[in-house]
Formats: C-alpha cells, structure tokens, sequence
C-alpha cells in the first residue's frame, strides 16, 4: 500500500510541475475515470441492464471527463467530443457485429477450470459484454486522437483565418497521418504488454501457433487491438471534417454580419 501511495505521490508531483493545473486536473481524472468503469462493471452485472446503453452512457461520460473537465469547455473541445461520440456509435454496431460472428464472447477453455464450480446462469449477454469490453478499452485512444487533432487545427484556423475547408480539412488529416501509426503501436503494445503472462503459458503449454491463433482467449485480444485501431483510423477524418466544417462555417457567418 505505502508503494502504490508513493508512485501516486510522485505522478501527482511530476504532472503538476509538468502539466500545472491542467496536469493536476489530468491526475483526477484518472481516479474519475477508474470510478465510471467499477460503476459500470456493476450495473452491468444487473440482468435487466442493457450493456449496450450503459456503454455509451458510460463513453459519455468518460469522454467528458478527459474533454470537458481537463481541457474545459471549448470550442475545440466540442468538436472532439461530437467526434468521439459519432465514432463510438459506428464503431459499437460494427463490433457487435464482429463479435457475435467471431464467437469471441464468453470464456475460453483455458479459463473452464477455475469457472467450473460457478453457474454460467447468470442472464447476461456476453455477445454484449463482449462488445462493450472492447469499446471500454478504446474510448481513452479515441479521445485523445480527437484532442489531438482538434487542438492543432483551431490553431491554424485562428493563424490564418482565411483559409479553406478543404485546405484545414487536409491539414487535420496531415495530422492524423502522424498520429495513427504511433497511437496504433501504443495500443499493441499496451494489450500485449499486459498479456505476457499469457504468451509465456501458452509457450508452457506447448501450444503450436495454429492453437494459439485459434485460441478464444487470443484471439478477443487481437481483435481488440484491430478494433481499437479501426477507432483511431475512424476518428481522424470524422474529426477533420467536423472542426473543418464548424470553424469555416463560424468565419461565413461573421463575413456575412
């Protein structure tokens, strides 16, 4: 315990000598965002809940979080956050879809020993849960591409205020270029990293690749990993077009007055 305070203690520390109010702001966050997700987990063990809903109203509120709250109530802001929501949504229905087809819902069979004295009974969809997991661990990418992009782009707008959507458009997508290969390689990294233990099993157990690629267990985190991805891909050019089409929209109206 007096570890894991004195690691807290020295984040805190280095974010607000780094970061200020804004990196105190960040270290709050965390704890709020660690709050949303356990009352989620929860709610989502009620039969009667839908897990679907709960996702998104839990994305939303999250997306809040790490938008509104650290970075405050802007226009850019804004921007990001109807950005994020419309890729969520997409990208919701397109896992659905995945997972019920993929058969990645549920537990593996490496996991059937420890789950055999639990009754499996439990009245919940894991065809959603499934899904939801999957959209839970990309909401923090996919917020941070939209800021990402968002940020930059209300910057060359108010240093050249005249110029065109299509010519901001481009340079939002300029931007995603640069930032979609190193956000696709930290979600790899970052899933891969917390299953190493499971690699090393499956080394122990003399799986052969075939196994391991067919693995239920496996297979869900590598999906997760093209899912989340497909986020990051997805929220570049939704984010482009909307702060593009919002901040020359504002200029048209103030030529017009």
């Amino acid at each position: 315990m007096n570890v894991l305070l004195w690691l807290a203690a020295i984040l805190l520390i280095l974010m607000i000598i780094i970061g200020g109010n804004k990196g105190k702001r960040s270290f709050i966050a965390i704890f709020l965002n660690f709050g949303v997700l356990f009352f989620t987990v929860f709610i989502m063990t009620i039969p009667q809940a839908d897990p679907i809903i709960i996702t998104l109203i839990a994305s939303t509120v999250i997306s809040c979080i790490n938008l509104f709250y650290i970075n405050e109530l802007n226009k850019k802001t804004i921007t990001a956050f109807i950005s994020t929501i419309i890729t969520v949504v997409i990208l919701l229905f397109f896992i659905l879809i995945l997972t019920e087809n993929a058969m990645i819902q549920g537990f593996g069979a490496e996991e059937a020993e420890e789950l055999s004295v639990f009754s499996l009974y439990i009245g919940v969809d894991f065809v959603k849960i499934a899904a939801s997991v999957i959209i839970m661990s990309t909401i923090g990418a996919i917020t941070d591409t939209a800021i990402a992009i968002s940020s930059p782009m209300r910057e060359m707008f108010q240093h050249h205020p005249s110029i065109s959507r299509k010519e901001l458009f481009a340079f939002g997508i300029s931007i995603g270029k640069d930032i979609l290969g190193t956000s696709t390689n930290t979600l790899f990294f970052a899933f891969f990293g917390g299953y190493l233990a499971l690699l090393i099993w499956f080394k122990d157990l003399s799986y052969t690749l075939e196994e391991i690629v067919n693995s239920k267990i496996f297979s869900a985190e590598i999906i997760t990993i093209f899912c989340a991805g497909i986020g990051v891909a997805l929220i570049i050019p939704i984010t482009a077009w909307i702060n593009s089409y919002f901040l020359t929209k504002t200029k048209s109206k103030k030529e017009n007055h």
